[in-house]
């Protein structure tokens, strides 16, 4: 994520929702370097797992379109209008609604898969990372609604709306739902990948609503 930041302009949207994630990730890892017993989490090589498998999603993503690959659907919004047009806020949350509506259940089953555990085991975890991710995104929000301030011009009540209207903690709840549903699927293949095909339609189409260009 850091080669990421390094090599995209400042201003590029996908630069954006990666400063963004680098982030949010850096103060999990402050967790996760915690001696044991003193973790806010009850398990953390599995909390540890489940975010690098997590966050290869995005690095997957970025990849495929670094490479000249197809983007998985998801995803697709976020590389075909990271131009101008739009203000970071957009594309922070944009990409906030693909990586946790989409990518977080799919890494919640691959990590319960992989340490062969319920996914019921692991949602005291789930929600301890709400706490974390509270005390990050309130001063990233603060930081892009500072720059609104300074921008006396219609945009400011329309995208003030839009910070208010995505709610990160719903966000993560639906999240949790979807990977309940997975795990049920996860015996009849053919239902699971028409579900996550589903799944990847919906999240895309929400996240180029959330991309629309503020007039």
């Amino acid at each position: 994520m850091r080669a990421i930041d390094a090599a995209l302009p400042v201003d590029d949207g996908v630069a954006v929702f990666n400063r963004m994630y680098l982030t949010v990730t850096e103060s999990i890892a402050e967790i996760l370097a915690k001696p044991a017993g003193s973790s806010a989490f009850l398990s953390p090589k599995v909390m540890a797992d489940l975010d690098v498998t997590f966050a290869n999603l995005w690095l997957a993503a970025y990849e495929a379109d670094a490479v000249r690959r197809t983007v998985p659907t998801e995803w697709r919004p976020l590389f075909e209008l990271r131009g101008r047009g739009r203000l970071p806020v957009q594309y922070a949350i944009a990409g906030m609604n693909t990586h946790i509506e989409h990518d977080l259940p799919v890494a919640v089953i691959a990590t319960c898969t992989a340490h062969s555990m319920d996914p019921s085991n692991l949602h005291h975890d789930y929600e301890a990372v709400n706490a974390v991710l509270a005390q990050a995104e309130a001063p990233i929000r603060r930081s892009f609604l500072d720059g609104l301030e300074r921008q006396v011009d219609d945009r400011v009540g329309p995208v003030a709306h839009l910070i208010s209207a995505w709610d990160i903690d719903k966000a993560r709840d639906i999240s949790w739902v979807t990977a309940e549903t997975l795990w049920e699927l996860r015996r009849v293949e053919f239902l699971r990948d028409r579900f996550l095909d589903g799944l990847a339609d919906t999240v895309g189409m929400a996240t180029r609503v959330l991309l629309t260009p503020i007039p």
